[in-house]
């Protein structure tokens, strides 16, 4: 298997997993989303240690430690990732699927502004229409449907500045020593959801069935999974490719909020997604040329 098809093969996988996480959350009922969420930090920790053991990993831990700048940029990597994992598995569990799709249909175009914004990109004139679009789909979904977007808007400026923070932290810290870091700095956040939790509703940890407990604890390996094959395939492929690739997951995850699950599309959700998808079509033909512009000036002269 060459290099580049692997790279495809991870990166596809990381996508698909994160497209059927909708239905890995609903399986969790009754338990809440904040108890959901603390075990899921907890546990992705644990299995970030276990990962570090097998793979003799302390010393790169070690080094990160003696980076204070970048381990400060860990603790903001941390607080980002757990803002977009509450409000993803608030949205699940509270039958609002559709609109994480939004918010992860629109993040492409978002992390493009970011680049502009703040890492002072320029961009070309087609990834700014795909921007304005996309703006007019967020106004008419607000106007017409009468609902601010906050799940949208919340999963993708969590992602995007989450993004934007791992791409400043760079090749300083892998994969596994990343998230097992990001998970210890939330610590404190998961015992305190636990003991909130635990003095009012109930843990229900242990206490529903071995099934559900066994899915529950296996929290840990599907959130770190998909962002080990994704740091995988993202070493392999360009990153042309990998936004392409990534509207896999928000595709799955519309058709299970809509065909699966039956969440309400009136006309004027339907038009703001069409924009979005307007957008999106504007912004993956770019890209696809941009692509073979590049190509084409990589061919040598013939003379």
């Amino acid at each position: 298997m060459s290099t580049k098809t692997a790279g495809i093969l991870y990166t596809v996988g990381a996508y698909l997993l994160w497209g059927i996480f909708p239905l890995y959350f609903i399986l969790l009922a009754p338990t809440g989303p904040f108890e959901v969420v603390a075990w899921r930090l907890l546990l992705t920790l644990g299995f970030c240690i276990l990962l570090l053991a097998l793979t003799r990993g302390w010393q790169r831990l070690r080094a990160i430690w003696r980076q204070p700048k970048v381990l400060a940029l860990t603790v903001l990597a941390g607080i980002l990732i757990y803002i977009n994992w509450q409000v993803f598995v608030i949205a699940t569990m509270t039958e609002q699927v559709v609109e994480t799709s939004l918010g992860y249909f629109i993040n492409p175009i978002f992390t493009v502004l970011l680049g502009v914004l703040v890492l002072h990109e320029r961009i070309r004139a087609a990834q700014w229409v795909a921007i304005a679009i996309a703006a007019v789909a967020v106004g008419v979904i607000i106007v017409a449907y009468g609902s601010f977007p906050w799940i949208a808007l919340s999963l993708t400026g969590s992602f995007g500045l989450y993004g934007l923070v791992k791409k400043k932290i760079g090749p300083a810290v892998d994969a596994v020593s990343g998230l097992a870091l990001e998970s210890f700095w939330l610590i404190p956040i998961a015992v305190v959801i636990l003991v909130v939790v635990g003095q009012g509703d109930g843990i229900t940890m242990g206490t529903v069935s071995p099934l559900h407990t066994g899915l529950l604890l296996c929290a840990g390996i599907a959130t770190a999974v998909p962002l080990l094959l994704f740091a995988a395939g993202t070493r392999r492929v360009d990153l042309s490719l990998v936004g392409m690739i990534q509207f896999i997951t928000p595709i799955m995850q519309f058709l299970l909020g809509w065909a699966v699950l039956g969440e309400p599309m009136p006309a004027e959700r339907w038009i703001g997604f069409v924009l979005v998808w307007v957008a999106i079509s504007v912004f993956v033909i770019d890209l696809v040329f941009q692509k073979g512009r590049m190509r084409r000036a990589d061919l040598p002269e013939l003379i």
